[in-house]
Protein backbone atom coordinates (compact mmCIF):
# COMPACT_ATOMS: atom_id res chain seq x y z
CA UNK A 1 0.00 0.00 0.00
CA UNK A 2 1.23 3.57 -1.10
CA UNK A 3 1.58 5.61 1.85
CA UNK A 4 0.73 9.46 1.87
CA UNK A 5 3.51 9.93 3.69
CA UNK A 6 5.82 8.29 0.69
CA UNK A 7 4.40 10.44 -1.50
CA UNK A 8 4.95 13.79 0.55
CA UNK A 9 8.64 12.64 0.49
CA UNK A 10 8.74 12.33 -3.18
CA UNK A 11 7.01 15.12 -3.70
CA UNK A 12 9.25 17.39 -1.15
CA UNK A 13 12.18 16.96 -3.44
CA UNK A 14 10.47 19.74 -5.77
CA UNK A 15 11.04 21.90 -2.90
CA UNK A 16 15.14 20.87 -2.32
CA UNK A 17 16.90 23.45 -4.41
CA UNK A 18 20.59 22.64 -5.80
CA UNK A 19 23.30 25.11 -6.35
CA UNK A 20 21.72 27.31 -3.68
CA UNK A 21 25.07 28.93 -2.42
CA UNK A 22 26.06 29.67 -6.23
CA UNK A 23 23.90 32.32 -8.80
CA UNK A 24 22.10 30.41 -11.31
CA UNK A 25 20.18 31.40 -14.01
CA UNK A 26 16.96 29.07 -12.96
CA UNK A 27 16.24 26.76 -9.69
CA UNK A 28 17.48 22.98 -9.89
CA UNK A 29 15.95 20.90 -8.02
CA UNK A 30 16.27 17.85 -6.67
CA UNK A 31 13.60 16.05 -8.23
CA UNK A 32 14.46 17.89 -11.50
CA UNK A 33 18.31 16.81 -10.81
CA UNK A 34 17.09 12.94 -10.02
CA UNK A 35 14.35 12.78 -13.12
CA UNK A 36 17.44 13.63 -15.41
CA UNK A 37 19.86 10.91 -13.93
CA UNK A 38 17.01 8.57 -14.84
CA UNK A 39 16.74 9.51 -18.22
CA UNK A 40 20.83 9.89 -18.59
CA UNK A 41 20.72 6.11 -16.77
CA UNK A 42 18.34 4.93 -19.70
CA UNK A 43 20.12 5.97 -22.64
CA UNK A 44 23.34 4.21 -20.72
CA UNK A 45 21.45 1.31 -20.19
CA UNK A 46 20.41 1.57 -23.99
CA UNK A 47 24.40 1.79 -25.24
CA UNK A 48 25.26 -0.99 -22.96
CA UNK A 49 22.56 -3.46 -24.45
CA UNK A 50 23.85 -2.23 -28.15
CA UNK A 51 27.30 -3.28 -26.67
CA UNK A 52 26.20 -6.57 -26.02
CA UNK A 53 25.98 -6.49 -21.97
CA UNK A 54 22.61 -7.08 -20.68
CA UNK A 55 21.49 -5.20 -18.29
CA UNK A 56 18.93 -6.01 -15.30
CA UNK A 57 16.10 -2.79 -15.72
CA UNK A 58 14.60 -3.70 -12.69
CA UNK A 59 17.51 -3.42 -10.68
CA UNK A 60 18.52 -0.50 -12.26
CA UNK A 61 15.03 1.02 -11.96
CA UNK A 62 14.70 -0.18 -8.56
CA UNK A 63 18.72 1.44 -7.67
CA UNK A 64 17.52 4.69 -9.10
CA UNK A 65 14.58 4.85 -6.51
CA UNK A 66 16.55 3.51 -4.17
CA UNK A 67 19.43 6.16 -4.28
CA UNK A 68 16.63 8.86 -4.65
CA UNK A 69 15.14 8.13 -1.69
CA UNK A 70 18.25 8.29 0.80
CA UNK A 71 18.74 11.51 -1.13
CA UNK A 72 15.96 13.12 -0.24
CA UNK A 73 16.07 11.88 3.80
CA UNK A 74 19.73 13.26 4.24
CA UNK A 75 19.21 16.46 2.36
CA UNK A 76 20.45 18.70 4.73
CA UNK A 77 23.79 17.78 4.17
CA UNK A 78 25.44 19.48 1.16
CA UNK A 79 26.59 17.11 -1.17
CA UNK A 80 30.80 17.22 -0.52
CA UNK A 81 30.33 16.94 3.35
CA UNK A 82 28.16 14.00 2.32
CA UNK A 83 30.68 12.41 0.46
CA UNK A 84 33.39 12.40 2.88
CA UNK A 85 30.70 10.77 5.56
CA UNK A 86 30.16 8.06 3.51
CA UNK A 87 34.09 7.59 2.67
CA UNK A 88 34.01 6.30 6.50
CA UNK A 89 32.42 3.00 6.87
CA UNK A 90 31.68 3.40 10.12
CA UNK A 91 29.96 6.62 9.91
CA UNK A 92 28.32 5.43 6.38
CA UNK A 93 26.59 2.52 8.20
CA UNK A 94 25.47 4.97 11.22
CA UNK A 95 24.13 7.06 8.14
CA UNK A 96 22.48 4.26 6.37
CA UNK A 97 20.83 2.88 9.57
CA UNK A 98 19.64 6.17 10.36
CA UNK A 99 17.97 6.24 6.89
CA UNK A 100 16.37 3.15 6.67
CA UNK A 101 14.85 3.61 9.98
CA UNK A 102 13.21 6.75 8.66
CA UNK A 103 11.94 5.39 5.68
CA UNK A 104 11.02 1.91 7.08
CA UNK A 105 7.54 1.95 7.99
CA UNK A 106 6.20 3.88 4.39
CA UNK A 107 8.28 1.19 2.73
CA UNK A 108 7.11 -1.94 4.54
CA UNK A 109 3.58 -0.91 3.87
CA UNK A 110 4.61 -1.11 0.14
CA UNK A 111 6.44 -3.71 0.60
CA UNK A 112 8.10 -5.99 3.14
CA UNK A 113 10.36 -7.45 0.96
CA UNK A 114 10.88 -4.12 -1.24
CA UNK A 115 11.71 -2.67 2.67
CA UNK A 116 14.46 -5.02 2.82
CA UNK A 117 16.22 -4.76 -0.11
CA UNK A 118 16.10 -0.75 0.60
CA UNK A 119 18.47 -1.28 2.95
CA UNK A 120 20.68 -4.33 1.55
CA UNK A 121 21.15 -2.13 -1.35
CA UNK A 122 22.85 0.44 0.83
CA UNK A 123 24.95 -1.39 3.81
CA UNK A 124 26.54 -3.61 1.01
CA UNK A 125 29.35 -2.48 -1.27
CA UNK A 126 28.88 -3.49 -5.26
CA UNK A 127 30.02 -2.75 -8.79
CA UNK A 128 26.94 -4.44 -10.68
CA UNK A 129 26.69 -2.23 -14.07
CA UNK A 130 23.48 -1.53 -12.67
CA UNK A 131 25.17 0.56 -9.93
CA UNK A 132 28.14 1.56 -12.50
CA UNK A 133 25.02 2.99 -14.92
CA UNK A 134 23.46 4.87 -11.74
CA UNK A 135 26.97 6.46 -10.79
CA UNK A 136 27.81 7.32 -14.52
CA UNK A 137 24.35 8.82 -14.63
CA UNK A 138 24.28 10.89 -11.58
CA UNK A 139 27.75 12.40 -12.85
CA UNK A 140 26.89 13.55 -16.05
CA UNK A 141 23.72 15.06 -14.36
CA UNK A 142 25.73 16.63 -11.97
CA UNK A 143 27.98 17.99 -14.92
CA UNK A 144 25.37 19.52 -17.05
CA UNK A 145 23.96 21.48 -14.62
CA UNK A 146 27.16 22.95 -13.26
CA UNK A 147 27.94 24.18 -16.80
CA UNK A 148 25.12 26.13 -16.76
CA UNK A 149 26.47 27.75 -12.89
CA UNK A 150 30.14 27.70 -13.95
CA UNK A 151 29.64 31.22 -16.32
CA UNK A 152 27.42 32.94 -13.44
CA UNK A 153 30.06 32.31 -10.61
CA UNK A 154 32.70 32.94 -12.32
CA UNK A 155 35.31 34.79 -9.50
CA UNK A 156 33.79 33.81 -6.71
CA UNK A 157 35.95 32.01 -3.81
CA UNK A 158 35.51 28.79 -3.94
CA UNK A 159 34.13 27.71 -7.53
CA UNK A 160 37.75 26.45 -8.85
CA UNK A 161 37.32 23.93 -5.49
CA UNK A 162 33.88 22.60 -6.43
CA UNK A 163 34.83 22.50 -10.38
CA UNK A 164 37.97 19.81 -9.18
CA UNK A 165 35.74 18.24 -6.79
CA UNK A 166 33.27 17.24 -9.40
CA UNK A 167 35.96 16.49 -12.24
CA UNK A 168 37.33 13.97 -9.41
CA UNK A 169 34.34 12.28 -9.76
CA UNK A 170 35.24 11.17 -13.82
CA UNK A 171 37.36 8.81 -12.08
CA UNK A 172 34.70 6.54 -10.95
CA UNK A 173 32.80 6.03 -13.92
CA UNK A 174 33.05 3.01 -15.17
CA UNK A 175 30.53 2.99 -18.35
CA UNK A 176 32.04 2.93 -21.65
CA UNK A 177 29.79 5.09 -23.32
CA UNK A 178 29.44 7.84 -20.30
CA UNK A 179 33.64 8.62 -20.57
CA UNK A 180 32.43 8.07 -24.63
CA UNK A 181 29.83 11.37 -24.07
CA UNK A 182 31.98 13.21 -22.05
CA UNK A 183 35.01 12.82 -24.90
CA UNK A 184 32.56 14.54 -27.47
CA UNK A 185 30.08 16.98 -25.85
CA UNK A 186 28.83 17.63 -29.33
CA UNK A 187 27.48 14.45 -30.19
CA UNK A 188 23.68 13.47 -30.86
CA UNK A 189 23.44 11.61 -27.46
CA UNK A 190 25.05 14.54 -25.44
CA UNK A 191 22.34 16.89 -27.33
CA UNK A 192 19.57 13.95 -26.30
CA UNK A 193 20.68 14.77 -22.81
CA UNK A 194 20.61 18.36 -22.56
CA UNK A 195 17.49 18.32 -24.52
CA UNK A 196 15.48 16.64 -21.34
CA UNK A 197 17.18 18.63 -19.37
CA UNK A 198 16.06 21.50 -20.51
CA UNK A 199 12.70 20.43 -19.24
CA UNK A 200 13.79 22.00 -15.92
CA UNK A 201 13.23 25.12 -17.19
CA UNK A 202 9.91 24.84 -18.28
CA UNK A 203 7.04 25.26 -15.34
CA UNK A 204 4.04 23.50 -14.30
CA UNK A 205 1.06 25.33 -14.81
CA UNK A 206 2.96 28.28 -16.73
CA UNK A 207 0.11 30.77 -16.17
CA UNK A 208 -1.02 29.76 -12.51
CA UNK A 209 0.71 31.53 -9.49
CA UNK A 210 1.36 28.34 -7.36
CA UNK A 211 3.65 27.03 -4.51
CA UNK A 212 5.92 25.26 -5.21
CA UNK A 213 6.85 25.70 -8.87
CA UNK A 214 7.36 22.47 -9.89
CA UNK A 215 9.21 21.68 -13.78
CA UNK A 216 8.25 19.83 -16.53
CA UNK A 217 11.26 17.13 -15.56
CA UNK A 218 10.26 16.88 -11.89
CA UNK A 219 6.83 16.11 -12.89
CA UNK A 220 8.10 13.12 -14.98
CA UNK A 221 10.34 11.57 -12.31
CA UNK A 222 7.26 11.79 -9.80
CA UNK A 223 4.60 10.22 -12.28
CA UNK A 224 7.75 7.82 -12.93
CA UNK A 225 8.19 6.35 -9.47
CA UNK A 226 3.86 6.99 -8.31
CA UNK A 227 3.45 4.49 -11.99
CA UNK A 228 6.46 1.95 -10.49
CA UNK A 229 5.04 1.60 -7.26
CA UNK A 230 1.62 1.03 -8.47
CA UNK A 231 3.18 -1.59 -11.26
CA UNK A 232 3.94 -3.46 -7.53
CA UNK A 233 0.41 -2.98 -6.54
CA UNK A 234 -0.91 -4.91 -9.57
CA UNK A 235 1.32 -7.35 -9.27
CA UNK A 236 3.06 -6.18 -12.85
CA UNK A 237 5.38 -8.66 -15.21
CA UNK A 238 8.94 -7.26 -15.19
CA UNK A 239 8.83 -5.52 -18.54
CA UNK A 240 5.14 -4.40 -17.73
CA UNK A 241 6.70 -2.71 -14.41
CA UNK A 242 9.99 -1.40 -16.59
CA UNK A 243 7.52 0.35 -19.55
CA UNK A 244 5.24 1.78 -17.02
CA UNK A 245 8.35 3.41 -14.95
CA UNK A 246 9.99 4.61 -18.59
CA UNK A 247 6.61 5.34 -19.50
CA UNK A 248 6.15 7.64 -17.11
CA UNK A 249 9.34 9.02 -17.47
CA UNK A 250 9.22 9.97 -20.73
CA UNK A 251 5.36 10.79 -21.24
CA UNK A 252 5.88 14.66 -21.55
CA UNK A 253 8.77 14.36 -23.90
CA UNK A 254 7.30 16.28 -26.60
CA UNK A 255 6.93 19.27 -24.38
CA UNK A 256 10.41 19.72 -24.85
CA UNK A 257 9.74 21.36 -27.98
CA UNK A 258 5.80 22.19 -27.50
CA UNK A 259 6.09 23.35 -23.98
CA UNK A 260 3.30 22.44 -21.41
CA UNK A 261 0.27 23.05 -23.44
CA UNK A 262 -2.65 23.41 -20.32
CA UNK A 263 -5.60 20.62 -20.66
CA UNK A 264 -8.60 23.59 -20.86
CA UNK A 265 -6.79 24.86 -23.69
CA UNK A 266 -6.45 22.18 -25.76
CA UNK A 267 -10.24 21.08 -25.31
CA UNK A 268 -11.72 24.47 -25.79
CA UNK A 269 -11.59 24.21 -29.85
CA UNK A 270 -12.57 21.06 -31.09
CA UNK A 271 -9.85 18.84 -32.97
CA UNK A 272 -7.04 21.17 -31.08
CA UNK A 273 -5.73 18.50 -29.23
CA UNK A 274 -5.43 15.98 -32.20
CA UNK A 275 -3.86 18.68 -33.88
CA UNK A 276 -0.91 19.39 -31.24
CA UNK A 277 -0.24 16.01 -31.37
CA UNK A 278 -0.18 15.83 -34.67
CA UNK A 279 2.41 18.39 -34.44
CA UNK A 280 4.06 16.69 -31.81
CA UNK A 281 4.68 13.28 -33.46
CA UNK A 282 6.51 15.34 -36.40
CA UNK A 283 8.14 17.17 -33.97
CA UNK A 284 9.63 14.39 -32.47
CA UNK A 285 10.45 12.42 -35.90
CA UNK A 286 11.94 15.75 -36.55
CA UNK A 287 14.18 16.77 -33.97
CA UNK A 288 14.60 14.42 -31.25
CA UNK A 289 14.93 11.05 -32.93
CA UNK A 290 17.90 11.72 -35.05
CA UNK A 291 19.59 12.45 -31.69
CA UNK A 292 18.98 8.72 -30.34
CA UNK A 293 19.98 5.69 -32.30
CA UNK A 294 17.33 4.13 -35.01
CA UNK A 295 16.70 0.77 -32.50
CA UNK A 296 15.90 3.08 -29.78
CA UNK A 297 13.05 5.33 -32.09
CA UNK A 298 10.41 2.78 -31.89
CA UNK A 299 10.57 2.12 -27.83
CA UNK A 300 10.24 5.82 -27.23
CA UNK A 301 7.60 5.83 -29.61
CA UNK A 302 6.04 3.79 -27.69
CA UNK A 303 6.30 6.03 -24.71
CA UNK A 304 5.60 9.19 -25.94
CA UNK A 305 2.71 8.15 -28.40
CA UNK A 306 -0.76 7.33 -27.22
CA UNK A 307 0.90 7.89 -23.80
CA UNK A 308 -2.14 7.28 -21.60
CA UNK A 309 -3.50 4.37 -23.54
CA UNK A 310 -3.27 0.82 -22.44
CA UNK A 311 -1.02 -1.08 -24.94
CA UNK A 312 0.45 -4.59 -26.02
CA UNK A 313 2.41 -5.85 -28.42
CA UNK A 314 4.41 -8.84 -29.27
CA UNK A 315 8.06 -8.00 -27.90
CA UNK A 316 9.61 -8.76 -31.03
CA UNK A 317 8.07 -5.90 -31.95
CA UNK A 318 6.59 -7.63 -35.52
CA UNK A 319 2.99 -7.78 -34.90
CA UNK A 320 0.20 -4.86 -34.73
CA UNK A 321 0.07 -2.97 -31.19
CA UNK A 322 -3.21 -3.75 -29.65
CA UNK A 323 -5.30 -1.25 -27.50
CA UNK A 324 -7.48 -2.34 -24.54
CA UNK A 325 -9.99 0.23 -23.68
CA UNK A 326 -10.17 -1.91 -20.55
CA UNK A 327 -7.05 -3.17 -17.78
CA UNK A 328 -4.91 -5.14 -19.81
CA UNK A 329 -6.10 -8.53 -19.42
CA UNK A 330 -4.24 -10.88 -16.62
CA UNK A 331 -3.22 -13.48 -19.95
CA UNK A 332 -1.45 -10.18 -21.41
CA UNK A 333 0.56 -9.66 -18.18
CA UNK A 334 3.60 -11.21 -19.49
CA UNK A 335 7.17 -9.98 -20.74
CA UNK A 336 6.66 -11.58 -24.17
CA UNK A 337 3.67 -9.20 -25.35
CA UNK A 338 5.70 -5.94 -23.41
CA UNK A 339 2.22 -4.08 -22.03
CA UNK A 340 2.37 -0.89 -21.10
CA UNK A 341 -0.41 0.96 -18.41
CA UNK A 342 -1.31 4.00 -20.09
CA UNK A 343 -4.05 4.69 -17.98
CA UNK A 344 -2.08 4.08 -14.76
CA UNK A 345 0.08 6.66 -16.28
CA UNK A 346 -2.78 9.23 -17.09
CA UNK A 347 -3.65 8.78 -13.34
CA UNK A 348 -0.12 9.20 -11.41
CA UNK A 349 -0.26 12.06 -13.97
CA UNK A 350 -2.84 13.69 -12.60
CA UNK A 351 -1.92 12.90 -9.31
CA UNK A 352 0.89 15.17 -9.65
CA UNK A 353 -0.94 17.57 -10.42
CA UNK A 354 -4.09 17.16 -7.69
CA UNK A 355 -0.89 17.18 -5.50
CA UNK A 356 0.54 20.02 -6.76
CA UNK A 357 -2.70 22.29 -6.75
CA UNK A 358 -3.43 20.69 -2.83
CA UNK A 359 0.15 21.81 -1.70
CA UNK A 360 -0.55 25.59 -3.30
CA UNK A 361 -3.78 25.93 -1.82
CA UNK A 362 -2.37 24.92 1.38
CA UNK A 363 0.54 27.32 1.77
CA UNK A 364 -2.39 29.85 0.91
CA UNK A 365 -1.60 30.46 -2.62
CA UNK A 366 -4.76 29.31 -3.99
CA UNK A 367 -6.00 31.53 -7.25
CA UNK A 368 -9.82 30.30 -8.93
CA UNK A 369 -7.76 28.17 -11.63
CA UNK A 370 -6.21 26.13 -9.24
CA UNK A 371 -9.45 25.52 -7.05
CA UNK A 372 -11.30 24.53 -10.09
CA UNK A 373 -8.23 22.43 -11.61
CA UNK A 374 -8.16 20.40 -8.05
CA UNK A 375 -11.85 20.29 -8.38
CA UNK A 376 -12.03 18.59 -11.49
CA UNK A 377 -9.24 15.78 -11.21
CA UNK A 378 -10.49 14.89 -8.10
CA UNK A 379 -14.45 14.60 -9.74
CA UNK A 380 -13.25 12.85 -12.50
CA UNK A 381 -10.27 10.52 -10.64
CA UNK A 382 -11.23 10.03 -7.14
CA UNK A 383 -13.08 6.66 -7.84
CA UNK A 384 -10.34 5.22 -10.32
CA UNK A 385 -9.55 1.38 -10.18
CA UNK A 386 -7.10 -0.05 -12.10
CA UNK A 387 -6.55 -4.05 -12.20
CA UNK A 388 -8.78 -4.03 -8.73
CA UNK A 389 -6.44 -1.21 -7.35
CA UNK A 390 -7.68 1.96 -6.14
CA UNK A 391 -5.61 3.99 -6.94
CA UNK A 392 -8.52 6.90 -6.64
CA UNK A 393 -7.52 6.61 -2.80
CA UNK A 394 -4.10 8.16 -3.67
CA UNK A 395 -6.03 11.75 -4.11
CA UNK A 396 -8.57 11.22 -0.66
CA UNK A 397 -5.00 11.73 0.85
CA UNK A 398 -4.74 15.12 -0.43
CA UNK A 399 -8.56 16.62 -0.67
Amino acid sequence: MITRSLLECIFSAANIERWNDHPHPAAFTELGKQAHKMVIAWVLGKCEEDAGRPIDWIALIEGGVFEFLHRVVVTDIRPPVFHKLMESRDTREQLNAWVCEKLETDLRFLSVPLAERFCRYHNRDGDAPERQILRSAHYLATKWEFDFILPWSAGMYGLEQTRQEIESQKERIGVAAAREILLHPGSPLWGFISLVGQLTFQKRWAQTPRIPQTSVLGHLLFVAMVAWMGSLEIGACPRRVRNNFFGGLFHDLPEVLTRDIISPVKTSIEGLDELIRRYEREAMEERIFPLVPGPWRDELRYYTEEEFTNKTRNANFVDVLQRHRGDIPEEFNRDEYDPLDGRLIEACDKLAAYIEASASIRDGVHPQALEDGKRHIGERFSETVICNWPVGRLFDFFR
